[in-house]
Formats: C-alpha cells, structure tokens, sequence
C-alpha cells in the first residue's frame, strides 16, 4: 500500500521538486485548491482532498480539510489494533505525511491599507489543526511546516531514515511555528495592556558567538513586523558580526538618540552614554559628544541621527570603536571607515514614528517584568522655579538638554553639562552623593559654570552642596521631596537656579 501526503501550503516556494520526490519514493499525493493546481500544472498526479472526504470546499476554501477522513487518518495510531479496525470499519486511509504552511497572516498584517476583513480572512483554521494533528502523533506521521526542511525530509525518505527521533523534531517546529502564528493573532486581537496571560512571540536573527562573557551562549530574536527603526532592521555595511553586548550597547544607543530632533551624537560604554553632544552639523555634535570624555570613548558605540559625512568619518577612525550607527553614510565616509577592519558599520533609518514604545520586556529569573517604555519628555512649559533665582536662557537650553541625557543613565544617575554636550556622567552609583562626585570629578574644571541634572529627587543636600563647591549655577531635578526645602535653601543661599520637573527618571 502506497504511502500518502497531504500537501497543502500558502508558500509555493519549491513543492514541485519536493512533491515529484515523495512520488517518485512511493508516495500518494492528497492536495487541496491551489496548491492542486500548481501542483496539476506541473505535471503532476494529485488527488483533491474532495475525492478522499465525498465533501466539496464549502464557505470560500474555510472549510475543506476539517472532516474524519482527513484527521482520523491523521491521528490514528498504527500500533493500537482498535484504531486500525476503525479506520477499516470506516474506510478511511492513514495519512503518513502532512506538508504543510499556513495563510500568510504576519505578511497580511504589514500591508499597508490592509482592512480588518483581510486580516481575519486570512486566519489559518485548517492548516494549524492538521498540523498540530499530525505532529500529536508524530510516532506515525511526518509533518513538514518549513520549506527549508524540503531537501533534508527527502534525503530521509530516500535513505529510510525519516524515523520517530527525526519526526519528533520535526513535530516540535509545528508547535513553535503554531505557537508564533497563534500568539500574533491574539496580539491583533488583544487591546489589554497586560492581559491575563501574555503570548508575546520572537523570531531569531541570529546566533551570536557567546553572551555577555565567552562561557555564556547566546542568540538574538525579533518581534514579528516590528523591526523597523529598531536594531534588528539595521543594514551592516561593514565589520564582523555583532556580539552580545554590541547589540546591548547599540540598542542603549538608539533609545538615546530618538530623544534628539538635532544633529546628535551619542558615544555609549556598557549601556550607559559616555558622551553626548548636539549642533549645528553632525560633525559638530560628534565633536562635543567626544570631547565629553576621549578616554571612556575608547571601544565604545557611537550613533548619529545625521548621514555620516567624510569629515566626520576621519575623526571617527581616529578612535578605535566597536560600531557607528547612522542613518547613512557618503561614499567618502564609506572609503574612510572601511579601512579599518573591525569596525561595525550599521544603517538605520532612523524614523521613531514606527518604532514600538509601548512595553519593555525584562527577564528575571521564572518570569518577566513588563512595563511601558519611558518615553517621558520635559520641555520649558513643564518645569516649575524652585529658587529665588530663576535659570538663564542659556542655563536653560542646558537644563533640558542635560534632562534628556540623565533619562539614559543608570540610576542613581547625575549629569553635567555646557555649550551643547555633557561634561561629567555619574552612573548606578549606591547614593546619589557618590554619583555626583564622580560627574564633578569627570568635568574637573569645566564644572564651573556648567549646569547639573538629578534623574531623580535629593533627599538630602549633600548633592547640591557638592555642586556649590564645584561651581555648578544651575540644577534640574523632579521634586518631590520631604526634605526639598533643605535643598532649595542651600541654592538661595549660593545663588544657583533650582529648577523641577515633576518627573523622575529610575534606570535600573
């Protein structure tokens, strides 16, 4: 008795040759609307699922695989003598292969225009039930979700080593692949923020050499139709592969860089921005943000939200840096950047309109911890005066922009700035005194006259007596403390602008 496979897929992607193999090794092959049809056009011999069930597609192809001469024949084990008397009793066949793919909903979804009636249409209901059919008893059945998998399935039938261990595998790519398509699906459906159970689902880029140390393995996953203007839609022009904390450290870079409108650029060491400058040109911005600290510098990840021109690129390879990130490069900065041999090249276009900010995801051990991204902004109307002394334009312009900077710093974060760039970063300091030490420390003599940024209230004044000593004028900083008046006293006191948010800014 011949050995039979159904074949019914949306992706026609080479199922002539496969399909020509499997008859060619004894296989009977069952087929259903239009794959029937490709598979009829090429010659060759298929039989229409509606000649095994004597029932026609009924409802526009939603129903025509659902029915007991299909899935009996799927799930029946051959090993049990009642299951193989029934089959007898009912006349129906096993079916000892299922090739199948389901209708492209991930791809309906990014269609622009797309309405919901083409959405919902193009919710597979027949594809995932025989395939999960088939591989519940994969002891008896090979199912074959992935085209990929075509040439290696044929090798096995032909070598007769398409064995339990082989379909098992086989069977676990069904249950991931089902588990995707599903958990996409409930994500259309779903409007809680934080449903009852979260299905959340990823697809992997790629394996990576090791994690964040050598003994450590690793990989990186995407969220389906969501890469745009994130790192995982990054085009890599030049460099080796990106590791584990690449990807970190760029990721940290690009969260920075979409609070600036103004050529920026953003110098970022293990997560945390080392520099960060603003100006007139992006050659100009990459100068502050490097003359911010020249040494922390040093290995680091550089983005910019301008193309990189060829007077930029000489300073960048100057420094030895693990990637620049930008939204393009000239060709002159190409030839530049490209004689060094390990730099990393990434294109982005960076367009923060149609990147996800609604939730970030964090492992902890036996879960996750989900939150909305902080996408928190401050402007000029914001802010409230807290001392006699209200800040100048010119103190101003640096509280805010120091206020965007101090967000991307691991708390309990200080920063230091002037003239469009920072000068002194403390960060994931214990206590905040310790942070604003090392910012002031960082500046050196360029803390006099800068202004201070606080990511989150002074319980104390230790902080701000530090920047009295340093010479710092003015201090941006949420409130909220019991004890803000302590504060604001010692600014009366010495003259220095005192300025709330109404907002804090926790990294952990």
């Amino acid at each position: 008795m011949k050995k039979r496979a159904l074949i019914s897929v949306s992706d026609k992607a080479n199922i002539e040759t496969f399909a020509k193999g499997l008859i060619e090794n004894g296989y009977e092959i069952i087929s259903t609307g239009g794959t029937l049809k490709v598979l009829s056009d090429a010659g060759i011999d298929a039989v229409a699922v509606e000649n095994v069930t004597g029932f026609p597609e009924i409802l526009n192809g939603r129903v025509k695989t659902l029915h007991p001469f299909i899935h009996a024949g799927l799930l029946a084990k051959r090993e049990i003598a009642d299951h193989q008397k029934q089959l007898n009793d009912h006349a129906i066949s096993p079916i000892d292969m299922v090739v199948v793919n389901l209708y492209p909903f991930k791809q309906t979804l990014a269609k622009e225009g797309v309405t919901e009636e083409e959405i919902v249409e193009n919710i597979d209901i027949g594809g995932p039930t025989m395939l999960r059919a088939a591989a519940k008893n994969y002891t008896n059945v090979a199912v074959v979700v992935d085209p990929g998998d075509y040439e290696d399935v044929l090798d096995s039938v032909q070598k007769d080593t398409l064995d339990a261990a082989k379909c098992k595998q086989l069977a676990a790519k069904v249950f991931r692949h089902t588990a995707n398509y599903d958990a996409m699906i409930a994500a259309y459906f779903t409007d809680e923020a934080y449903p009852e159970v979260l299905t959340s689902t990823y697809e992997k880029v790629q394996t990576l050499r090791y994690g964040e140390n050598p003994h450590q393995t690793a990989a990186f996953y995407k969220k389906p139709n969501e890469a745009a203007g994130t790192l995982a839609a990054a085009e890599q022009l030049h460099g080796k592969e990106l590791s584990y904390n690449n990807i970190q450290d760029a990721n940290a870079a690009l969260e920075i860089i979409a609070d600036f409108d103004e050529p920026a650029a953003i110098a970022v060491k293990h997560m945390n921005p080392c520099g960060i400058g603003i100006g007139e040109t992006i050659y100009n911005a990459f100068k502050r943000a490097y003359d911010a600290d020249p040494v922390s510098i040093f290995g680091g990840i550089v983005a910019l939200n301008r193309e990189v021109d060829s007077e930029t690129a000489q300073q960048l390879s100057e420094i030895f840096l693990e990637i620049v990130i930008a939204p393009s490069f000239s060709d002159k900065a190409l030839s530049v950047l490209t004689k060094k041999k390990n730099i990393r090249l990434l294109e982005l276009k960076m367009d923060n309109d149609v990147v996800d900010y609604r939730q970030k995801v964090t492992a902890v051990m036996g879960g996750l911890l989900v939150q909305d991204y902080d996408t928190g902004k401050v402007t000029e109307a914001d802010i409230s005066f807290a001392t006699k002394r209200k800040p100048t334009k010119d103190e101003l312009t640096n509280l805010l922009f120091a206020w965007k900077a101090v967000k991307h710093v691991k708390s309990n974060a200080i920063v230091l700035a002037r003239d469009n760039q920072t000068i002194g970063v403390g960060a994931g300091q214990m206590n905040r005194i310790g942070a604003a030490n090392i910012a002031i420390e960082q500046a050196g003599e360029k803390a006099n006259g800068a202004v201070l940024a606080s990511d989150a209230f002074f319980p104390m004044p230790d902080t701000v007596q530090a920047a009295v000593e340093a010479g710092i004028t003015a201090i941006i900083q949420p409130g909220g403390s019991k004890r803000d008046q302590d504060s604001v006293d010692v600014c009366d006191k010495h003259g220095i602008a005192m300025v709330y948010t109404g907002m804090r800014h926790f990294k952990h």
